[in-house]
């Protein structure tokens, strides 16, 4: 599996608090590009999935902050997403199961490495487009 570098937006932090003193509202706007760009990597993880109630597709959602792109895998209602992604032993009807353990995932994180370059391009714009909103200029 390839390594690919996390993306890290510098200054990031400096834009938040500069959007909070123009307005109380646009720092929202960042949660959402953020939410944006992770959801590309949750559409594609999901296609990726097997299914067969559906809880564990829809288990794997986008969770941003104003700062951080994140998306989580897992619920209360499908707690066994962590084990079918990662692997290990679990319990299926409370008996063992055993699914071999893969050190990068099979969903979450090779679904992040094959869309890294369009999370990055979406995070950018989203980005962009909310300095923009709120009469910021941009280099």
């Amino acid at each position: 599996m390839t390594v690919v570098e996390p993306i890290r937006i510098e200054g990031l932090n400096a834009i938040n608090r500069a959007l909070r003193r123009i307005d109380a509202e646009a720092p929202k706007g960042l949660r959402l590009a953020h939410n944006e760009a992770a959801n590309i990597v949750v559409d594609t993880a999901r296609r990726k999935m097997p299914r067969r109630s559906g809880r564990a597709q829809a288990a794997v959602k986008a969770r941003s902050t104003r700062t951080a792109t994140r998306v989580s895998a897992g619920s209360s209602r499908a707690p066994y997403v962590p084990w079918l992604d990662y692997g290990g032993e679990g319990r299926v009807k409370g008996r063992p199961a055993y699914r071999t353990f893969e050190k990068g995932g099979r969903y979450v994180y090779p679904a992040f490495h094959e869309r890294h370059g369009d999370v990055q391009k979406a995070l950018e714009d989203g980005l962009l487009t909310v300095i923009r909103a709120a009469g910021l200029e941009v280099d």
